[in-house]
């Protein structure tokens, strides 16, 4: 495990270095699930998950975690250099960026909260690196939920900005601001 953390109400959260391999049917049925439209996979097949997280595990600005609640899979977690993956001619990027992506398995039965704590969960993650200024993220400009969670945790909007595969609502947040809207659940 790289980092733990307990949540008031929905108890212990965790993630793990992804198995590209091991992980692959697993994550398959999570980004090819229709709520996972955004994750831009809903055709790929169990192979070409595994390619791509094979990719990012041997990219030296990318890497790929499973996140357990109660121990069991639900959810995915990613992190990159936003000088050199994702962002590249886009953002103007600072020391100490980290660009981050999630995915929360779909659910049988949804739990108030839970795309919530799983936020929090791997921006405390993100935060227990001291060398983390910034999360920077870069979701869909149509995927409002997600717009919705960010600004929940602390994040600001920068802005519109064009990707090859999508337009993006390019968005910050610093530790600082992370702190305030948790009420400090994150390392000094």
């Amino acid at each position: 495990m790289v980092h733990r953390r307990v949540d008031d109400r929905l108890g212990e959260f965790a993630l793990r270095t992804l198995d590209p391999d091991g992980d692959a049917a697993l994550l398959h049925r999570w980004v090819t699930h229709p709520k996972a439209a955004f994750w831009l996979m809903q055709d790929a097949d169990v192979e070409r998950v595994a390619e791509e997280y094979r990719r990012i595990a041997a990219h030296p600005h990318h890497d790929a975690f499973l996140g357990l609640h109660a121990g069991r899979p639900a959810f995915l977690a990613e992190r990159y250099d936003p000088a050199h993956v994702e962002l590249v001619g886009l953002h103007d990027a600072a020391e100490g960026d980290v660009g981050m992506h999630f995915l929360c398995a779909p659910a049988d039965a949804p739990v108030h909260g839970f795309t919530r704590a799983v936020i929090t969960t791997v921006m405390a993650w993100l935060f227990a690196d001291p060398a983390t200024r910034r999360v920077v993220v870069e979701p869909d400009v149509r995927n409002t939920a997600v717009h919705a969670l960010n600004a929940a945790v602390g994040f600001t909007v920068v802005g519109p900005i064009r990707k090859p595969e999508k337009d993006a609502l390019l968005s910050v947040c610093t530790r600082d601001q992370f702190a305030a809207a948790t009420r400090g659940d994150v390392p000094a």
